[in-house]
């Protein structure tokens, strides 16, 4: 259990100043030039021993990713993009990191800018979150007024220039490459890989794009040191982390809490439970809607780290929007409704993702209405196998996982919905 000393983001909820004086009241700002005179080399090397893996769903390590940022510039700049494209179903913890505390973001935009040797860094911000853009800037505003930002920026003799750029609500915008291409000012379409945005990212120069609290939560690390964040969680699964917790909860809540925290303590202590009690639990999608569900016994003592959802329950912690699924859930509508985003959200670039997202939805349409014969169900199993790992970027396995997970963990349910549509027992059928 994290204790409230240990917390990063102590403005989560908004009960406190989100302005720079309410800020730097709670420790940010402190000392940054002292922060940035160690040294690109220190900081990297800090940000490696803490063990933070990115949070934005990947969970690839952050100090790893920076240094593959090119030490000497070849003449072309460096950009920072941080990736505030929050548009996955379930998901909503940067949300709250921006509407309540900014200048954690702000901050560490410039620190990480520094240590990858960028003067400029894009935050793209998703279309939808209006109230959250407007606080930003207005405290990115209050930053340069503060000579915090610009030149010069903080006194730490780095100069510095950060940039909000709001996109049009395409969920595809928050894959990397097509992130880059929509701040382009082109269609946002993934680009293939290599090279990688480290070679040649935003303007065909060095470029980094990390997650919003994967850069928000780098001051508070180097004020306490890399073996402090790395305390928290199990080995090669460090820190604090924000869950999202939505669904059948007693409390739906966004809360700071130490990696590797069980699934029935986060529940307890912070969601009073699942609504109508732990035998009422189905189903749970443990990082947002492109992670395989996983069944609700199974769940109850799961450890919410990224390695074991992985290996363990075959599902990902993601960007860990925990969402609750209880008894009175049609599972089967409720994944059909994940396939049908996905088909809608599709750019249409590759040909497996373009077809296979559409074909699966209407599957899915099928079975929801048990108007399906039961060979479909392994029918649609090895079209998700074929969209899986065969597109550029990974939108083509976040269709497919969800159904996988259905397939895997309720495949009765599904069998049952269509032999009670052969029979006639329609009041076995889920209200259309």
């Amino acid at each position: 259990m994290l204790q409230d000393q240990d917390r990063i983001f102590t403005n989560l909820y908004g009960m406190h100043d989100r302005t720079l004086a309410g800020a730097k009241a709670r420790g940010h700002w402190d000392g940054t030039a002292k922060l940035i005179q160690e040294g690109r080399d220190k900081i990297i090397d800090t940000m490696k021993a803490s063990g933070l893996r990115g949070r934005g769903g990947a969970g690839f390590p952050t100090g790893l990713k920076w240094s593959f940022m090119p030490k000497e510039s070849d003449g072309r700049p460096a950009y920072l993009v941080i990736n505030a494209d929050e548009s996955e179903p379930g998901t909503c913890k940067d949300r709250e990191i921006m509407r309540h505390d900014p200048h954690t973001l702000i901050e560490g935009a410039l620190i990480a800018s520094f240590a990858m040797n960028a003067h400029t860094c894009y935050i793209y911000i998703r279309g939808e979150y209006i109230r959250e853009r407007e606080a930003l800037q207005a405290a990115i505003d209050e930053a340069y007024d503060a000579g915090l930002l610009g030149k010069n920026a903080a006194g730490s003799g780095w100069d510095f220039d950060l940039f909000l750029h709001h996109g049009a609500g395409a969920y595809i915008c928050g894959e990397e490459t097509a992130l880059l291409e929509s701040l382009e000012g082109k269609k946002g379409m993934p680009r293939m890989k290599p090279p990688f945005p480290a070679g040649a990212g935003l303007y065909g120069c060095p470029t980094t794009v990390n997650n919003v609290e994967s850069i928000a939560v780098v001051p508070t690390i180097l004020r306490r040191g890399g073996e402090w964040f790395a305390s928290f969680g199990r080995p090669n699964n460090a820190g604090t982390k924000l869950f999202g917790i939505s669904g059948h909860v007693n409390n739906p809540c966004v809360v700071e809490e130490e990696m590797s925290i069980s699934f029935e303590e986060l529940i307890e202590k912070h969601c009073g439970g699942i609504r109508g009690g732990w035998d009422n639990l189905l189903a749970v999608i443990p990082g947002g809607s492109s992670v395989p569900c996983v069944r609700g016994e199974n769940m109850r003592d799961a450890i919410m780290d990224f390695d074991y959802l992985r290996n363990d329950l075959g599902s990902g912690l993601g960007t860990a929007a925990v969402i609750v699924m209880d008894k009175q859930t049609d599972i089967v509508k409720a994944i059909w409704r994940l396939s049908k985003f996905y088909k809608h959200e599709s750019c249409g670039q590759c040909t497996p993702c373009r077809e296979g997202t559409g074909w699966m939805m209407r599957v899915m349409d099928r079975l929801v209405k048990g108007e399906a014969e039961i060979e479909e169900i392994d029918m649609l199993w090895d079209v998700t196998k074929q969209v899986e790992g065969h597109t550029i970027c990974a939108l083509g396995d976040a269709a497919a996982w969800p159904i996988q997970g259905l397939i895997r963990n309720f495949r009765d349910e599904i069998e049952d919905r269509i032999k009670a549509n052969k029979t006639g027992r329609k009041s076995a059928i889920a209200a259309e």
